[in-house]
């Protein structure tokens, strides 16, 4: 069996961390710092750069629930990637823990592999027991409504549904640090309040969420909010 070409590879270490948090914030999950990012475009001679970002900076501490927004094509989902490893930066730092669960705007999914494929795959990849990972799922399929998918291929499935397994993949081990690109695209209003209860609840109980968000009726539900703007970001 080959990943399609976008597969999202589960996180069990830290391809762009500089290690733990320091001592002057033991709650923290995530540090950012002047992280940097730009894309080349054309051939040379003609080859121009675009910077995308340019001294991108946030933190995350555990029990926060975190904004990151910003206009379309500001760079959020490229921080994103800078932070989870699956794109490079050209300069700046990161540290975040190891224990990391990454939601992309675009499910990145075996189209033949069940659901249940699916979390038995990832549940070898986070090095979960895969017996006592199952309690796990049969949770994560009740909180967000499609235990009667299990059997699906994901070929089968509507984009809602999709994105529901691509949250729960990113949430069966349990990660200190859950970052969240949009996760709530193809949702129906039910759910969309579902996933809000499900994110809340596990803030409370001591998880780091960084979330982009582009609704601003969503600050409210928000513990601090980052604008990326001009490739920087301003906290308010």
């Amino acid at each position: 069996m080959s990943a399609p070409a976008t597969a999202a590879v589960p996180i069990a270490g830290s391809a762009t961390s500089t290690g733990a948090a320091d001592g002057a914030d033991s709650r923290r999950v995530l540090r950012v710092v002047g992280v940097r990012k730009s894309f080349g475009r054309g051939v040379w001679p003609w080859r121009r750069h675009r910077d995308v970002l340019k001294g991108a900076s946030l933190e995350v501490s555990a029990g926060e629930l975190v904004g990151l927004v910003g206009e379309n094509g500001s760079g959020k989902s490229t921080l994103m990637q800078v932070i989870v490893g699956l794109e490079s930066s050209d300069g700046g730092e990161v540290q975040r823990p190891s224990r990391l669960g990454y939601c992309p705007q675009t499910p990145m999914l075996w189209e033949k592999l069940t659901v249940d494929e699916h979390f038995r795959l990832y549940a070898r990849a986070y090095g979960l027991d895969e017996h006592a990972s199952q309690a796990t799922v049969a949770d994560l399929l009740g909180e967000l409504h499609f235990e009667r998918y299990r059997s699906y291929r994901v070929e089968q499935l509507s984009g809602g549904t999709r994105q529901k397994l691509n949250l729960a993949l990113a949430l069966m081990h349990n990660p200190e640090l859950l970052l969240l690109d949009e996760p709530y695209s193809g949702f129906d209003w039910e759910t969309y309040l579902r996933f809000w209860e499900m994110s809340e609840r596990r803030r409370d109980e001591g998880m780091g969420i960084l979330i982009v968000s582009h609704f601003l009726s969503e600050r409210e539900r928000l513990d601090r909010v980052y604008t990326l703007t001009d490739g920087e970001t301003v906290a308010g």
